[in-house]
């Protein structure tokens, strides 16, 4: 059975996630300390495995957390479509309560189907959706490319699994996620259909919590 296995993980730690700062993908940051211990982790822990191509958003941190694989010469590309949604007027902020009641508020709306609704001077799930599409079908029309690893971004990671899973998108917040975790995917050429082999596991993490 022709297959394609695919390594997705969200980036490491930055500052602003540690100081609850939104950035989508209007904040390029790059990962702090924690953030390139985590991505060596990872790559000390999957450094065995044959990737045929790494993919990565345009955003630093996506590809500093796969540095250590692209320094074994890989070959890698970088597409938009695959960015942080964009957050609008919330990026760069550090959320006030007002701006948490702004984000909850949004939240539910979208956990109530409303996905079409956007953040304001940002995007809505349906628009990433949509942008993320030409990217994993340009990935699914490499079948020689048996093993990928692909670097994302939290809320862009809930949204390609709940559409790759075919479940509405108001059901994204299920796919829980942390930085530098790992969701395995099998994808078949058969039955053009996805399955979910390991899901937001940080297992290779745990070398840090005993450093």
């Amino acid at each position: 059975m022709k297959r394609k296995t695919i390594y997705l993980i969200r980036h490491g730690e930055t500052n602003y996630n540690r100081q609850g700062v939104v950035q989508g993908s209007g904040v390029d940051s790059d990962l702090n300390d924690m953030g390139r211990a985590q991505a060596m982790a990872f790559f000390q822990a999957y450094q065995h495995v044959s990737f045929d191509k790494i993919y990565t958003s345009r955003l630093k941190r996506t590809i500093q957390t796969v540095q250590p694989f692209l320094d074994l010469g890989l070959p890698y590309e970088s597409h938009e479509g695959l960015n942080e949604i964009s957050w609008g007027i919330m990026e760069g902020k550090v959320p006030n309560s007002y701006d948490n009641e702004y984000y909850r508020t949004l939240i539910d709306s979208w956990a109530a189907g409303q996905t079409s609704v956007s953040t304001e001077a940002g995007e809505s799930p349906e628009q990433v959706m949509e942008r993320q599409k030409p990217v994993i079908d340009l990935i699914l029309s490499r079948p020689e490319e048996k093993t990928i690893l692909v670097a994302m971004h939290g809320r862009a990671i809930r949204i390609l699994l709940s559409w790759l899973m075919k479940q509405p998108l108001s059901n994204m917040d299920q796919y829980e996620h942390s930085n530098l975790c790992l969701y395995k995917l099998i994808y078949s050429y058969e039955t053009s259909e996805f399955t979910i082999e390991q899901a937001n596991d940080s297992t290779h993490l745990l070398t840090l919590a005993l450093a």
